[in-house]
């Protein structure tokens, strides 16, 4: 009977959203994959340091401590397999528990999303963020200069969602983006009781839902944030979403065009997700943050 990774919780990510390999990269960028891959068996023994996304990993490997197999994490890399040696024993240096992985030299590996039914796909490198997002997977592009602090709430997964063309679609942000604000706002009171459409990363709103759930013996809890430019009267609509998909979130900040960088810094989240690199700048400023490459924003 094969493995199946049916009912967990699987994120992918590539090596330099789990590590720092920034100095590595500009190698393989100002030579070629040559060097690169001569660096790494040359550093083979040397643990890599720890990347824009390795709190939120640790954090999530947590909901495994009982003995209860929830969560998968897949390394999902452009890497060549003797690269990814370095990145398996980085990981077991750090104390992550991590199986399996997928090494492309250089080719686009989102295409293995599908079969790994993954929930979330992290990278540096947009190309494939884009493809992720095309084939309908949860995907951001980290930004690896985040502010990260792995030591805060360590029994606590904390995660800060953009609204328009994050957990929601577009629909209202291209009117904004045609029209301008009053055309927005009369559109969305007009609407008002019609929830707003499903946007790319509603599954995994959805999918951190059904962990919660079903991680109550687990040693860690996740806490969700809805963080959106949208106000009043606009933010009935986004409500009614939430209410539409039985989904509640623990926070929602309303915040009307003001920067989102300070209430972040409030919230402190192991990930914040933002379609709008504006947005991205002032979050990774607080903590690590992913650039959703979907929607008008980034046509």
């Amino acid at each position: 009977m094969p493995v199946s990774l049916e009912g967990k919780f699987v994120v992918a990510l590539s090596s330099r959203a789990l590590f720092d390999f920034e100095e590595e990269n500009r190698v393989f960028e100002d030579r070629d994959d040559s060097a690169y891959m001569a660096l790494q068996l040359e550093r083979m023994e040397q643990p890599a340091p720890r990347g824009v996304a390795f709190p939120l990993v640790k954090k999530l490997l947590a909901f495994n401590a009982d003995g209860e197999h929830r969560v998968e994490v897949v390394i999902l890399s452009r890497n060549d397999p003797v690269s990814g040696l370095r990145v398996f024993r980085s990981a077991e240096a750090a104390g992550l528990s991590l199986e399996r992985g997928v090494f492309t030299r250089g080719r686009p590996p989102y295409h293995y999303l599908a079969p790994l039914g993954a929930h979330l796909f992290l990278s540096a490198f947009e190309g494939d963020v884009r493809g992720a997002l095309e084939a309908g997977v949860p995907a951001a592009r980290v930004y690896p200069q985040s502010f990260v602090d792995a030591d805060r709430h360590p029994q606590e997964v904390r995660i800060a969602f953009d609204g328009d063309a994050v957990l929601f679609s577009d629909e209202a942000e291209r009117i904004y983006q045609a029209e301008g604000l009053p055309a927005f706002q009369a559109h969305e009171v007009s609407h008002a009781r019609r929830p707003l459409p499903d946007g790319p990363f509603k599954p995994l709103l959805a999918a951190l839902h059904r962990l919660q759930a079903a991680g109550t013996t687990a040693p860690m809890r996740i806490r969700t944030a809805l963080v959106t430019a949208r106000s009043a009267p606009a933010h009935e609509r986004a409500v009614r979403a939430l209410m539409d998909w039985n989904i509640a979130v623990d926070e929602a900040l309303f915040l009307g065009g003001l920067e989102k960088g300070p209430f972040l810094k409030e919230f402190q989240p192991d990930f914040f997700f933002d379609d709008q690199p504006a947005h991205c700048e002032s979050g990774a400023r607080a903590g690590p943050t992913g650039h959703v490459v979907s929607g008008v924003a980034n046509s």
